[in-house]
C-alpha cells in the first residue's frame, strides 16, 4: 500500500509540475510576443504597416529611433524622467530610512499610531489623492504669484518627485522596518559603549546591514517613478514645459495617429520600455532574493 500511495503521489507531483510549466509557459508567450512585436514594429517604415501586421521588417529602419528622439522631443522627456525619478529616489530614501529606523528600533510615545498610520497608508490609492493634490497646488501658486509674481508647485519636476517619494512612503517603510526590526541589538549596544551616536549607529552599523532591503527599495521604486502616469499627467500641464516618458509618449501616440507616423510611435514606445527591461534583466536575481530575503526576515 505505501508502494502504490508512494507511486500516485509522484504521479500527482508529476502532473502538477507539467501543468504549471504549461502555465507559465502560456504566460511567457503572452508577455514575449507583444514585446517582440514592438521592437520588430519599431525598425519598419510606414508602408510596411499596411500589410501583414506580423511580416518581418523589410529592413532596419532606425530613422524612426532618430525622429523620436530630436523631432517628437523624447530625448527631453527621457531626461526629465531620468531626473524625476533620481530626484524621487532620493528624497524617499532620505526619509523612509531614518523613519524605517526609529520605529522598527525603538519604542516611544505615539510610536504605535505612526505605524498604523503608515500602515494605513498602504490601501491609499495614488488615484483617490491626485485631484486634492492637484487642487491644493493650484491654491498655492495663485498665492506665489499673487506674492511674489512667480509659481512653484505646477510644471516642477522636483515637486512631482516630491508627490512620488510621498506615495511610496508606507510601502517602503513597512518593507523596510520589517528587515530592521529583526536585526540583533547587540550591534547598536556595542556601537554605543565605544562612544557612537545614535546616527552614527545608524549609518555606519545598521543600514549597511539592510543592503538586501535597501537594493529592493531602491529597484523596486525605480520601476514604479519610470512608468508612473497619472501624477506626471496632472502636475505636468505646461504642453511646452518638462514632460516624462509616459506622458510623452501618449501625446507622441496621438499626434502620430493622426500623421500614420507608426514607426516613429513605436520607437517611442521602445525608448520607454527598454531601460526597465534592460535593468530587470541586468539585477533580477538581487531584486527577487532581496524580496524574498525581506518577506522572510518580516
Amino acid at each position: 500500500m505505501n508502494n502504490q500511495e508512494n507511486i500516485v503521489g509522484q504521479k500527482s507531483n508529476a502532473l502538477a509540475k507539467a501543468g504549471i510549466y504549461i502555465v507559465l509557459g502560456l504566460l511567457t508567450v503572452v508577455i514575449v510576443i507583444p514585446v517582440a512585436w514592438v521592437f520588430m514594429a519599431s525598425v519598419k517604415q510606414n508602408s510596411e504597416f499596411y500589410g501583414n501586421p506580423f511580416a518581418l521588417p523589410q529592413g532596419i529602419h532606425l530613422q524612426n529611433f532618430v525622429d523620436a528622439w530630436t523631432t517628437a522631443r523624447m530625448g527631453d522627456y527621457f531626461m526629465t524622467s531620468i531626473l524625476v525619478t533620481a530626484m524621487a529616489l532620493l528624497v524617499l530614501l532620505v526619509v523612509s530610512l531614518p523613519a524605517a529606523y526609529v520605529l522598527s528600533r525603538y519604542k516611544f510615545m505615539g510610536s504605535r499610531l505612526l505605524n498604523t498610520g503608515f500602515m494605513a497608508g498602504l490601501f491609499i490609492n495614488v488615484s483617490y489623492i491626485v485631484v486634492p493634490v492637484f487642487l491644493m497646488f493650484v491654491s498655492g501658486d495663485k498665492l506665489l504669484n499673487s506674492m511674489f509674481g512667480h509659481s512653484f508647485f505646477l510644471n516642477n519636476p522636483f515637486m512631482v518627485a516630491v508627490v512620488l517619494a510621498s506615495t511610496s512612503l508606507p510601502f517602503t517603510i513597512y518593507l523596510l522596518s520589517g528587515y530592521l526590526a529583526t536585526l540583533p541589538k547587540d550591534y547598536e549596544e556595542a556601537a554605543y559603549v565605544d562612544g557612537a551616536g545614535y546616527f552614527t549607529t545608524m549609518v555606519r552599523i545598521i543600514l549597511p546591514m539592510a543592503k538586501p532591503s535597501i537594493i529592493t527599495v531602491i529597484l523596486f521604486q525605480f520601476l514604479a517613478y519610470w512608468n508612473e502616469y497619472i501624477i506626471s499627467m496632472t502636475m505636468l500641464t505646461d504642453p511646452n514645459g518638462a514632460r516624462t516618458l509616459p506622458v510623452g509618449l501618449l501625446n507622441l501616440m496621438k499626434a502620430q495617429n493622426a500623421k500614420a507616423e507608426y514607426g516613429q510611435m513605436y520607437a517611442g514606445l521602445v525608448l520607454v520600455m527598454l531601460p526597465t527591461l534592460v535593468l530587470y534583466m541586468c539585477v533580477q536575481k538581487q531584486l527577487t532574493e532581496g524580496m524574498t530575503l525581506g518577506g522572510l526576515k518580516g
